[in-house]
């Protein structure tokens, strides 16, 4: 049977269904066919693609992580990751180890078995992630209708799909989203409220072992099922709250993460530390685009300068991280005291926008992550329009200037376009995120039926 799209008097059913899913896989071939332009026509003795390989990727906007780490990382070797990895003291991941959670590093692997050129690894990469986007644009489809779109047709993933290794990642937050609020099998949403969220953690645990983000909407999730899920009408009966069930939710996502890192743990833990090693001796600097290195660009003099911001920052990005998770929940919780149902997508999105301006790192294709926020959660198309617009400025004015700096071009604020568009990518992007904040924190959800409203200025108080 079809369904109505929340919000709308038009019929979303199988055939608008099967419509999102067939856009998207054409968005994604377009996404494929972009990172394209950039392999081949020729391969150095490596797999490299010639001539020109690495102007042509910054010029013509066509970089890829993807091809970009086939060489460097063992992935041209066929290396099992993690096994007999490590990382050396100038920092140096060896021996297979890759700088993502264990199931992406598996991934990386599989792509590349069956080719020694960095185009076929790029193509046997894209034919393992493909599916996850697809599987994303059902999903969503099934849970808020048209607005489905904003993922299947938009611009972030013509940009990303195949920029580095996001989709799966994303297939299983949402998918947490969805069996929390949609079940599975025939008893569908019909199942205790206990044994969906216990199902979506693992989920998030899953997505947490692709990478690190899922692992941000547990708290939320724990808080959902303390306070009974909507208006609080899945407590035992008798409590005032479900500690037992929030607890079990941690667990399980706890569980389930040690479970799957475990074997790569006893294989090879110098391997298997090193990727997260790798990740916490990552400097704010010109490669990852936040507004920490951005910010700081006036006051950078000297070597010290270089090394005393380095420490600074190492300790204010975590500390000011988790200060914008706490007040997330905070507002989290005065919205459930007005309106009895605790808004963990709201909480979770909101997390993540904190996650996004005020970690150290900034990579283009985080913007993936934040698209099915967009979707689920009812927000001005204003905020919608003017993100992808930011997006877009940041995703091909970096490489464009990028490709300045190296090859002779214009670099300076006032005479290149490329420097111009990455400033309005880098401040737009992170004044949108903290309106985002709030906008996500009072918006209605697009999966479950309208909680009543929030009474004007009860966040402030």
């Amino acid at each position: 049977m079809g369904s109505w799209a929340r919000g709308s008097g038009v019929r979303f059913g199988r055939t608008a269904l099967a419509v999102v899913v067939l856009l998207c896989g054409l968005t994604l071939v377009g996404g494929f066919v972009n990172k394209d332009r950039c392999t081949g026509p020729m391969f150095d003795q490596w797999g490299r693609s010639e001539p020109d390989y690495k102007e042509r990727t910054e010029r013509d906007v066509c970089y890829s992580d993807i091809q970009h780490l086939w060489i460097g990382r063992d992935i041209d070797r066929h290396v099992f990751p993690y096994v007999d990895g490590g990382i050396t003291d100038e920092g140096q991941l060896v021996g297979g180890t890759v700088e993502y959670p264990v199931l992406t590093g598996v991934l990386i692997w599989a792509g590349a078995l069956f080719t020694d050129t960095d185009a076929g690894f790029l193509l046997g990469t894209a034919l393992l992630l493909a599916p996850f986007g697809l599987v994303t644009a059902w999903l969503l489809g099934r849970l808020s209708g048209w607005r489905s779109l904003l993922w299947a047709i938009g611009p972030p993933l013509v940009l990303y799909a195949f920029h580095n290794w996001d989709l799966p990642v994303v297939a299983c937050a949402v998918a947490a989203v969805y069996v929390v609020h949609r079940g599975w099998g025939r008893a569908g949403a019909d199942r205790p409220l206990l044994d969906r969220a216990v199902a979506g953690s693992v989920l998030l645990a899953i997505g947490f072992t692709f990478k690190l983000y899922p692992a941000l909407f547990v708290l939320p999730l724990m808080l959902y099922v303390l306070t009974g899920g909507p208006g609080g009408r899945e407590l035992p009966a008798g409590r005032r709250w479900d500690v037992a069930g929030a607890a079990k939710v941690a667990f399980v996502a706890i569980a389930t993460v040690v479970l799957v890192n475990l074997p790569f743990a006893l294989a090879g833990f110098a391997g298997w530390r090193a990727s997260f090693t790798f990740q916490g001796l990552r400097q704010a600097d010109i490669t990852t685009n936040s507004i920490w290195y951005w910010g700081s660009r006036p006051f950078i003099h000297s070597d010290a300068d270089e090394a005393a911001f380095q420490a600074t920052v190492s300790l204010l990005s975590p500390l000011l991280v988790f200060a914008s998770f706490a007040l997330a929940c905070w507002l989290g919780w005065l919205r459930y005291r007005h309106t009895g149902s605790y808004p963990w997508i709201q909480v979770s999105a909101a997390m993540l926008c904190g996650f996004l301006l005020l970690h150290k790192v900034h990579s283009p294709q985080y913007t993936l992550w934040l698209v099915p926020m967009l979707v689920l959660l009812r927000v001005r198309m204003g905020w919608v329009i003017a993100y992808f617009v930011a997006d877009l400025a940041m995703g091909i004015g970096i490489f464009r200037w990028y490709w300045a700096i190296e090859y002779g071009g214009a670099t300076g604020i006032y005479d290149s376009f490329s420097a111009q568009a990455v400033m309005i990518g880098v401040w737009g992007r992170a004044a949108l995120l903290v309106g985002l904040f709030f906008a996500f924190l009072t918006a209605r959800s697009t999966v479950t039926d309208p909680p009543p409203p929030v009474p004007a200025g009860a966040l402030a108080r």
